[in-house]
């Protein structure tokens, strides 16, 4: 779990992370960083769908100041429904942790462009390539995403997958169709399935 945010696996049960909020609150024994000029931050209000990187599509149920360890912070409150988890993420810290808006339709015709591409697989070990697939699922982005989407899938009469690729397929492909179904306004089942006709035809 990165430091710029907590978890809860219910609004009321904590887990126990490593150095929670660390990086929100003020620490005199480390100099001051200088500012990265990062462009103008996202902003979030309650009811949007976002994306934090290591856990997909969130909704944010409400953003809030607390206090921490005797240090009052702005938090963004984000559900993950499908896991009963709640992301707590320090606005200040919402860009450097990740978390984005949904991507923008065109964005998401990007990441379809993508799909439509070769398949770009390297000779290297499975074990290599598996890590770096998923760090690309974890990176939040679509187009990463996309690529590995891309470069595991199988159409008939290809080798089937090995059980660690499919699984690896299968966790990208579930990323997308979250994204998609926000996107849509629709439920996932119904985005996976237009994902997955969309690859038939190519």
């Amino acid at each position: 779990m990165p430091e710029d945010a907590i978890a809860t696996t219910s609004t009321t049960t904590p887990a126990v992370p490593t150095a929670p909020l660390a990086s929100g609150l003020p620490n005199a024994d480390k100099p001051a960083k200088p500012p990265v000029p990062l462009g103008k931050p996202e902003t979030f209000a309650e009811g949007d769908y976002v994306v934090y990187p290591t856990h997909g599509v969130g909704k944010v149920e409400r953003i809030a100041t607390e206090e921490i360890a005797g240090h009052k912070l702005e938090l963004i409150h984000i559900t993950f429904e499908e896991n009963r988890m709640t992301l707590r993420v320090p606005v200040a810290k919402a860009r450097t942790a990740g978390l984005r808006k949904l991507a923008t339709r065109k964005l998401f015709d990007d990441a379809l462009a993508v799909l439509k591409g070769r398949a770009r697989v390297k000779r290297t070990m499975w074990s290599r390539r598996a890590q770096e697939y998923e760090a690309k699922i974890n990176s939040g982005d679509p187009l990463a995403i996309a690529e590995v989407v891309r470069d595991l899938h199988r159409n008939s009469g290809q080798p089937d997958q090995s059980f660690s690729e499919r699984q690896i397929y299968e966790a990208a492909m579930d990323r997308l169709a979250a994204e998609l179904a926000a996107l849509d306004k629709t439920d996932k089942l119904t985005a996976a399935q237009k994902l997955n006709d969309f690859l038939k035809t190519l």
